[in-house]
C-alpha cells in the first residue's frame, strides 16, 4: 500500500474510493514543474498525432488533473473535455483553460466517467489510470464512451527503460512489466515505445521532482545518478525518460476479441 500511495496511483480502489496520488494532489506546484520539464521535444505528442489523430473531434482526457495537456488538444480538436476525481485539481484546471472556448472539465472518476455512452472519439490516459492486468473494467467503461471507430490512448511510463525504469523498479520491485505487455497485446492493443527527454533549468528543480516520484532512499540514489551523468550541470540537467503508448480502436462493426461495450464501473491503478 505505501509504494501505491507513494508512487502517486490515481486510481480507483476496489471499494470504489480514490487512491491519492501525493505528487499533483500534495505537491501541485512541485508537478508543474515535472509537467514543464517532460518530453522537451515533444516527442508523446509526435507519436499521438500519427496514431490518433484528434483534429475536429471530440477529446476526453481520463485523468486530467490539473489540465496540463487540455491546451495542447484544444488547438485542434473540435471539443475537449478533462475528468479528474480530485477536486481541487478540477478547480486548477477549469482556471487553466478559462480561454478556451471548446475546453470543459469535469469532477469523475475513471469508473463513472460522466459522459453518455458513444460521445467522444478519442479518450487519452497519460500516466493515470491504467496499469495492466486487473483494469479491464476501466477499459469497458471507456469502451461505453467511445464512438464506434473511436481511440483509447494509454501513455505509460516505460518500466523497462533506463535509468528512470530502473528507479521505478526499485521502488516497485513486484511490478513485471512483461505481463503488463502482455495484458495490453491480449486486450488489442498495438504499442509503441517513446524515447523522451526531461529537462531542468537547474539542481532544485531537479530534486524537488525526483523527491515526489520516489521513496527517499531511491530519490537520492537517482539525483546522484542525473548529477554525474550532467556532471557541471552547464545548460542543465538532462534525464532519459521512456514511454510506452498504447492504442485501441473501438470495433465500427463486430467486436473483436479484448473488446466490450459492456459499461462495468471499476478501475484498478497504474504507475504514475
Amino acid at each position: 500500500m505505501w509504494n501505491a500511495v507513494r508512487r502517486g496511483l490515481k486510481a480507483l480502489s476496489r471499494d470504489g474510493g480514490v487512491v491519492p496520488s501525493p505528487n499533483i494532489w500534495y505537491y501541485p506546484e512541485v508537478y508543474e514543474v515535472e509537467n514543464r520539464a517532460q518530453d522537451v521535444d515533444g516527442e508523446i505528442w509526435r507519436v499521438l498525432g500519427e496514431e490518433t489523430p484528434w483534429s475536429g473531434r471530440d477529446v476526453l482526457d481520463l485523468g486530467c488533473g490539473d489540465g496540463f495537456h487540455l491546451p495542447k488538444f484544444a488547438e485542434s480538436a473540435k471539443t475537449v473535455l478533462g475528468v479528474e476525481p480530485h477536486e481541487p485539481l478540477v478547480h486548477k484546471a477549469r482556471r487553466r483553460v478559462s480561454g478556451f472556448g471548446n475546453v470543459n472539465v469535469l469532477a469523475g472518476s475513471a469508473q463513472r466517467v460522466p459522459v453518455p455512452d458513444s460521445s467522444v472519439d478519442v479518450v487519452h490516459a497519460r500516466t493515470a489510470y491504467f496499469f495492466g492486468p486487473g483494469c479491464e473494467p476501466g477499459l469497458r467503461e471507456v469502451d461505453r464512451i467511445l464512438r464506434p471507430g473511436g481511440v483509447l490512448a494509454i501513455v505509460d511510463l516505460d518500466v523497462t527503460a533506463e535509468p528512470y525504469g530502473r528507479w521505478m523498479r526499485a521502488d516497485l520491485p513486484h511490478y513485471d512489466p512483461v505481463a503488463v505487455e502482455t495484458f495490453f497485446a491480449r486486450s488489442g492493443f498495438r504499442y509503441r515505445r517513446v524515447a523522451t527527454r526531461w529537462h531542468f533549468a537547474g539542481r532544485a528543480e531537479l530534486e524537488s521532482v525526483l523527491k515526489i516520484e520516489f521513496s527517499p532512499e531511491v530519490a537520492a540514489r537517482a539525483i546522484e545518478d542525473v548529477l554525474r551523468a550532467n556532471a557541471g550541470g552547464e545548460g542543465g540537467y538532462t534525464v532519459p525518460v521512456g514511454y510506452r503508448v498504447h492504442v485501441r480502436e473501438k470495433p465500427t462493426g463486430l467486436v473483436l476479441p479484448g473488446h466490450s461495450s459492456s459499461s462495468s464501473a471499476s478501475i484498478s491503478p497504474r504507475i504514475p
